[in-house]
């Protein structure tokens, strides 16, 4: 519902007013996310001082070469279990959106303060296999969730917001690193991943299913009879193609965006050290490059839903590949290897982090392609299907890391993703003007 307004005689239509209920779940999945996104960035912080002190414990040599490769390695591993976070989807579309979307929280949180313990580099691996579970699913499940529970009018730029808690989470975690990290080391940046355990059982407790969910779940039993189970039914006539198209889509921004993100610390504190810089700058150096990424990505979030209103979600991504594509080779292919490249490489971040705020149209287009009783379990899926190929992507780039000696050159390489990404988009449904499907 809209409400039309007189200012100065002219009468516009506001807003419909957001409740109580509406109001706490959004921040409670906004929450769950920034901490989410937090939790994801913090492993990029402490890589190599956390692979220094572990890699001898495993009997790894913690030379230059193999911090990189063993920091690829383990990424992939916890891509891998983000890319089994799929499971969640399921789980919502039969027992509810926010019972699950607690659950997701909860398992990410434990498993990254359990990496404090972590007294060998695989055990480190398993924990973030496990954290890779649960942050995969806190997505789709915060997506889902506000997507249903906002008005129709305002649930487009309700994802836009959603979607800056990611990026404000690399605040925090820049935060974090800037003053926990910097004076108790990288174990205490992992014991800070347990506090979403409060949103956890916030969210629990204080946030109400969505409307849309109770009205399926009260259809009963009798209205699923003949029906194949989500997961089977997002691969039927219906849904095939936009499942593997948007599944697609969303692996080349994956492939693309976290390529380049997870080696940004490690090219700040590379360029930071050639500069001149000391052990003690690096850090709060390396925090700022962060910050600066981040600021890109949240105002890249902010500005997609009213683009993608005004000319559409394809051409809106089409837009944010492009810059994708110019950015991250800009970045790694040639600021990285300027003889004074900190300052060039740290304004290419700006730029890339607009372009990574491409995340916020599916958080927007996804929910409007599929029904309620499969929405969670397609939102799961196309989200996490990609981090499997994520994974082999990152061991291929740990081995090219190595070949090459750098990480510039194999980082740059991962831009060209982005043509396959725009080759794809013409396939995509377009759902401008479309209301959500009930």
């Amino acid at each position: 519902m809209t409400i039309a307004q007189t200012t100065g005689g002219v009468t516009r239509k506001a807003k419909t007013p957001l409740n109580r209920d509406q109001i706490i779940g959004f921040w409670s999945a906004w929450a769950g996310w920034m901490l989410d996104g937090m939790d994801s960035f913090i492993y990029a912080l402490v890589l190599v001082p956390a692979l220094k002190e572990l890699l001898p414990k495993s009997g790894i040599a913690a030379s230059p070469e193999n911090i990189p490769k063993y920091g690829s390695i383990l990424f992939a591993l916890f891509l891998v279990g983000w890319g089994f976070s799929f499971i969640w989807g399921p789980i919502a579309d039969r027992f509810g959106r926010t019972k699950t979307l607690a659950g997701t929280v909860l398992m990410y949180a434990v498993f990254t303060g359990a990496a404090y313990f972590s007294e060998g580099v695989w055990q480190l691996a398993a924990f973030r296999f496990l954290a890779g579970i649960g942050i995969g699913g806190e997505w789709a499940m915060a997506g889902t969730y506000v997507a249903e529970a906002w008005p129709e009018d305002r649930r487009k730029m309700g994802a836009g917001y959603l979607q800056t808690g990611y990026y404000a989470g690399f605040f925090v975690a820049a935060g974090l690193n800037y003053t926990v990290g910097a004076h108790l080391g990288w174990r205490a940046m992992f014991l800070c991943g347990l506090a979403p355990v409060v949103v956890s059982l916030f969210t629990l407790f204080e946030v109400k299913e969505t409307k849309a969910f109770e009205k399926v779940e009260a259809r009963g039993a009798a209205a699923a009879v003949g029906r194949k189970a989500p997961l089977f039914e997002i691969f039927g006539a219906h849904y095939r193609r936009r499942t593997l198209v948007n599944s697609g889509l969303l692996t080349i921004a994956i492939v693309g965006l976290w390529a380049g993100a997870v080696y940004v610390p490690s090219a700040v504190s590379y360029l930071a050290k050639n500069a001149g810089f000391d052990g003690r700058t690096i850090p709060q150096l390396v925090s700022l490059a962060t910050a600066v990424l981040s600021v890109g990505t949240i105002l890249g979030c902010l500005a997609l839903p009213p683009m993608a209103e005004a000319i559409g979600r394809r051409k809106t991504l089409a837009l944010y590949f492009t810059i994708m594509l110019v950015a991250i080779p800009a970045a790694f292919g040639w600021a990285y290897d300027l003889k004074d490249g900190l300052v060039p490489f740290i304004c290419c971040l700006f730029v890339l982090g607009f372009g990574g705020g491409n995340f916020a149209v599916f958080s927007l287009w996804l929910p409007e392609q599929y029904e309620t009783r499969v929405r969670a379990t397609a939102f799961a899926f196309a989200t996490s299907v990609g981090r499997f190929i994520g994974a082999g992507v990152n061991f291929g780039l740990a081995a090219l890391v190595a070949a090459f000696g750098t990480v510039g050159t194999p980082v740059a390489l991962t831009g060209l993703a982005f043509l396959i990404g725009l080759a794809i988009l013409p396939l995509a449904i377009e759902t401008r003007g479309e209301r959500l499907p009930s």
